[in-house]
């Protein structure tokens, strides 16, 4: 039998790292080896994720949170499920043990430190690693053994890249007015007790909110101006939806192409071959209950006449292709196994 790398999990009591724990659970050439949740430090993880009871070990406990004490254990590679902030005090003792860390925070996700203060609000705490980061979205960056800290892009700019990224590195698209409209399920603001939260307060309720500048606008507009070679700023609309889980984004923006088939032809060329990213049919619309559970984005695209826009549309699961399923996708390119394993 061919023998698993052991991967273990920091933060494992949150929304994503609950996610991590099923897909890890099941993973053919991974063990989970290690959870860890200051907040539910020794108690039965099968306690608190009862549906897990047929995979996990009923003695496996959660272990407390400790940078150093992980950086020494028996552990090949960490994921890193902590709000942002916590995720630098814990990826520099592990990047330097030697460990692969798959960071799901925002941490490592910008180039520059004024960026990171002026959208999260404080100085970076590990800043001599911010070079060493690298923002993955697992379709369009490649990666390798060799690397060491991967910053795991965030889930609206997931939904957002993979359908515009391809455009824009072939020039298809004008870069000016550019408008995103994404629609998040409520689990996207994390495991909380929060009064606007509640299931009395979102339900029946669909509301804009973190306009203009929502962090996740941070790592948008980066990506964008790295794969346009110039700045890049976009009109980003985040809104809150009553679903638990699933991002639904619209992007409008001038096109240079002459029919929608050559957007998809930049499309195939792109994702080709590629599992989990769907390319629907013009016409078609990318729906949130179809890819939820999923580590799947579909994809379509419309051209307006009328107006000389395009209109592409995706739809992805948060909790999974925009955090914990496309974290695990990145660790099975980085190690080699197959990209579905623990996915399908």
């Amino acid at each position: 039998m061919e023998k698993k790398i052991k991967a273990g999990i920091t933060g494992a009591s949150g929304y994503a790292g609950i996610e991590l724990v099923k897909i890890l659970a099941r993973h053919p050439n991974a063990e989970l080896a290690c959870v860890t949740s200051r907040s539910l430090a020794g108690k039965p993880v099968v306690d608190t994720m009862p549906s897990l009871r047929h995979l996990i070990r009923p003695d496996m406990a959660f272990l407390p949170s400790d940078p150093e004490e992980q950086a020494g254990m028996d552990v090949d590679v960490w994921f890193l499920a902590l709000p942002h902030g916590a995720a630098a005090e814990y990826a520099k003792p592990l990047v330097e043990a030697g460990k692969t860390v798959i960071d799901l925070s925002a941490d490592f996700r910008l180039n520059s430190l004024d960026t990171y203060r002026e959208y999260y609000g404080g100085d970076h705490r590990a800043p001599d690693l911010l070079k060493l980061g690298k923002y993955v979205v697992a379709e369009l960056f490649p990666v390798s053994a060799s690397d060491r800290l991967i910053a795991c892009a965030g889930c609206y700019p997931t939904s957002i890249l993979i359908p515009l990224i391809p455009l824009v590195r072939e020039g298809a698209v004008e870069l000016e007015h550019i408008v995103i409209d994404s629609y998040s399920g409520v689990s996207g603001a994390g495991r909380k007790a929060d009064m606007g939260y509640i299931f009395c307060e979102r339900n029946e309720s669909a509301k804009a909110y973190g306009i203009p500048k929502h962090r996740h606008l941070s790592e948008i507009e980066e990506e964008l101006s790295i794969a346009a070679g110039r700045k890049v700023a976009v009109q980003f609309n985040p809104h809150l939806a009553p679903m638990t889980r699933g991002i639904s984004t619209t992007i409008t923006l001038p096109c240079k192409l002459g029919n929608v088939e050559e957007i998809y032809g930049i499309w195939r060329k792109y994702y080709g071959g590629r599992p989990f990213v769907g390319v629907l049919p013009s016409g078609s619309y990318p729906d949130t209950l179809h890819v939820s559970n999923t580590n799947r984005c579909d994809i379509s695209a419309f051209l307006d006449s009328r107006t000389g826009n395009a209109v592409l549309c995706s739809a992805i699961d948060n909790l999974v292709k925009g955090a914990s399923g496309q974290a695990v996708q990145i660790m099975n390119l980085i190690f080699g196994f197959d990209e579905t394993a623990g996915l399908a």
